[in-house]
């Protein structure tokens, strides 16, 4: 058997058993979270944006 190709008997037994078995499966909803995220700052808005124009430049560097 060459790389790439596959006997299909063992395929379809594959596939059996991973419809099967459901004891592996993830949960996309086991670390959802409802809530809010604050935060304080001492710098303002102006400051805070110019800070992110600085850093821009930067990168462009």
């Amino acid at each position: 058997m060459g790389f790439g190709s596959y006997d299909e008997s063992e395929q379809e037994t594959g596939n059996q058993t991973d419809e099967d078995d459901d004891s592996e499966a993830v949960s996309v909803h086991e670390h959802d979270h409802e809530g809010e995220v604050s935060f304080e700052s001492e710098a303002s808005t102006d400051d805070l944006v110019g800070r992110l124009s600085e850093m821009r430049d930067e990168d462009e560097e």
